[in-house]
């Protein structure tokens, strides 16, 4: 059993009474950690004989509060209060396996067949504590979303009363050292785990919350895959990027007219065709807002057997009056024959 004591600088009080009624308390503050046990010493007198009759003690006990004896008081000290009455005049209370809520004063009352008597001011006791687990709580309890007010606070049971300390985890520096951290205007970047550290001179405890910041895209930036030139037939990607909490559901445009709209930040080509050329942009939204990227002008470039054949196959129909004519004819006629695109295909086969 643990045993901490602190005595105040008066060791002993006697409180009188007319005729020698009295109780002296050996220490008028006692104080221990929970779990150990305290031992209340007192003494008291009382006369013998009052107006000719014999003074004899009935009952004796201790008590908080009201004067109830405290075996049969509460069920609370059920088990853990003991009286010593090693002597007549002797009242030791023992208390073991002290709890937080012990803290009261504590009182010797005693009672004869001619009189009663309290004693006076009584041991003040005090149990001490290590914090227990902190509780943390976030204000608003919804959805926190970049920009509003949120408040942080915890809350721990300890004697002494504890100080508390915020930290974002991973990050050494204290960001309040007071049982509320607040943030004005919330930042996205502000998103993480926060640790509440309850303190006192028995020990320390912490808890942590995860917060999580909600916000509109912050840019929407559009690339293309391959990066260089890009010719019918290859596969091509298209990819939409964006930072947004929660991600971004993605909307393709050609021009203006919508191509696919849903989650899938990629669009892709299987077989570029020079129908495919034109101005792209994608537009990047959540709940709480949407932005969109630049512009991005897509250039299909004829496969090279193609043109090949065609030049060819006009040279064979044309009269080379000039070099200026001859092409000017030649990107007519190549223009429309590889309008339709199974004409591309095939002539794709024949130039191989």
């Amino acid at each position: 059993v643990v045993y901490l004591i602190v005595v105040s600088d008066v060791l002993c009080v006697t409180v009188a009474h007319s005729q020698n009624w009295d109780v002296t308390y050996t220490q008028l503050r006692m104080c221990g950690p929970k779990g150990s046990a305290v031992d209340m010493n007192c003494s008291y007198t009382y006369p013998a004989e009052v107006h000719g009759k014999e003074n004899i003690v009935q009952t004796k006990f201790w008590y908080v509060g009201r004067k109830e004896d405290l075996q049969r008081k509460s069920s609370s000290y059920e088990g853990r209060v003991h009286y010593d009455w090693h002597y007549d005049s002797d009242c030791t209370l023992r208390i073991t396996d002290l709890r937080v809520e012990d803290s009261a004063v504590y009182k010797f009352r005693f009672i004869t067949n001619l009189d009663k008597f309290s004693g006076e001011p009584g041991v003040t006791l005090t149990v001490t504590d290590a914090p227990k687990l902190p509780s943390v709580s976030v204000s608003p309890s919804a959805e926190i979303v970049e920009g509003s007010s949120v408040n942080l606070t915890c809350n721990g049971e300890a004697n002494p009363a504890a100080t508390y300390t915020w930290f974002k985890v991973n990050d050494r520096d204290p960001l309040s050292q007071t049982p509320q951290l607040n943030f004005r205007s919330i930042r996205s970047s502000e998103s993480g785990q926060y640790s509440c550290t309850a303190t006192n001179a028995l020990g320390n405890t912490s808890s942590s919350i995860y917060i999580n910041v909600k916000y509109a895209p912050k840019f929407a930036s559009l690339s293309v895959i391959p990066s260089g030139e890009i010719v019918e037939g290859s596969s091509v990607n298209l990819t939409c990027s964006s930072d947004a909490n929660p991600a971004a559901n993605y909307t393709w445009y050609k021009e203006n007219q919508t191509l696919l709209q849903g989650p899938e930040h990629i669009y892709h080509f299987t077989s570029i065709s020079p129908d495919d050329r034109g101005i792209y942009y994608c537009k990047a939204e959540n709940q709480f807002g949407h932005i969109n990227s630049l512009f991005l002008f897509l250039n299909v470039q004829l496969h090279f057997c193609v043109f090949l054949y065609l030049l060819k196959h006009v040279s064979t129909h044309l009269k080379l009056q000039t070099l200026d004519v001859y092409i000017s004819q030649a990107a007519e006629q190549i223009e429309e024959l590889t309008r339709d695109s199974k004409n591309r295909k095939t002539l794709i086969e024949l130039a191989r």
